[in-house]
C-alpha cells in the first residue's frame, strides 16, 4: 500500500504491527487489515518481546496485541509501550479469544486504547484501529459497561475521588457520554454542540482528571460512581 497520489502524509495509511503467537491468527488479522484502504500492516510478531522490539524500532501508529503470548504476554507488552510511566506512550489495541473481565481491565490499566474479541469482525476491528490512531479508544460495546462497573470498586481507597479542578456541568455531561462509549460526533449530536467544542471539553477532562485518554476518562467515571453499569 502506498501513499496517496497527492503525496500528502496525512493521507498515508495507518501503520500497524500485529502480534499473536498463532501464525494463522496473524495471517487472518493481516488480511482483514490490509484489505482496508487506510490501514497497512508493517510487521508481525509471534511473541511479546519481539513485538516490543519491532514497535520501538518501527514506531507504528497502532500496535495490535493478543493477550496470550510467550516471552512477555500482551498485557506486559502494552504496559511496556503504553503504561503510566512511559513518556511517549504508543497506541495499543488488545485483541483476544477470551472474554474475561480480568484480562480487559488489566489491559486498560496497562494503557491499551482498545479491547476487542477476535470474533469482533472486520468493521469493528477497523474502527478500533482508527480510533487508537487518532487518540481515541474503542472497547467492544458488549463488555464496556459490564466491565467498568464491575471493576470500579477495585481502585485503591480514595484514589481518583476528586479531579484536580472541579468539573463544570457540561464536563460532567460529557464525562458520562464518554464513559458510555460515545464518539465525539455522537456526543456533539446528543448534546447539540459543535465537534470542536466536544474536543475541547474532552481535552479539559483529561487535564482535570490527570488521565491520558478516553478509556481512562471512562474508568474514572465508573470508579467515582458517575455512571452505573
Amino acid at each position: 500500500m502506498s501513499m496517496s497520489a497527492t503525496g500528502d502524509p496525512a493521507d498515508a495509511p495507518i501503520r500497524v504491527i500485529v502480534a499473536d503467537d498463532q501464525e494463522i491468527a496473524r495471517t487472518g488479522l493481516r488480511m482483514i487489515l490490509d484489505a482496508q484502504p487506510d490501514i497497512e500492516v508493517v510487521a508481525e510478531a509471534g511473541d511479546g518481546r519481539r513485538a516490543i522490539e519491532l514497535a520501538r524500532r518501527l514506531r507504528p501508529d497502532v500496535c495490535l496485541f493478543d493477550i496470550r503470548m510467550p516471552r512477555c504476554d500482551g498485557i506486559e507488552a502494552t504496559r511496556t509501550l503504553a503504561g503510566p510511566d512511559v513518556a511517549d506512550p504508543m497506541a495499543v489495541v488488545v485483541i483476544t479469544t477470551f472474554d474475561l473481565d480480568e484480562y480487559v481491565y488489566a489491559a486498560l490499566k496497562a494503557g491499551a486504547r482498545g479491547f476487542l474479541l477476535k470474533d469482533a469482525g472486520p468493521d469493528l476491528l477497523g474502527q478500533a484501529i482508527r480510533a487508537a490512531a487518532r487518540g481515541d479508544a474503542l472497547i467492544a460495546p458488549s463488555i464496556t459497561a459490564r466491565l467498568l462497573s464491575a471493576f470500579a470498586g477495585s481502585a485503591p481507597s480514595g484514589r481518583r475521588v476528586q479531579p484536580i479542578e472541579p468539573l463544570t456541568d457540561r464536563e460532567e455531561q460529557i464525562l458520562v457520554t464518554v464513559a458510555r462509549g460515545r464518539t465525539n460526533s455522537e456526543i456533539a449530536d446528543e448534546l447539540h454542540i459543535s465537534l470542536s467544542t466536544v474536543k475541547s471539553h474532552v481535552a479539559s477532562l483529561m487535564t482535570k482528571l490527570g488521565v491520558r485518554n478516553r478509556v481512562e476518562i471512562a474508568m474514572w467515571a465508573y470508579e467515582t460512581d458517575r455512571v452505573k453499569g
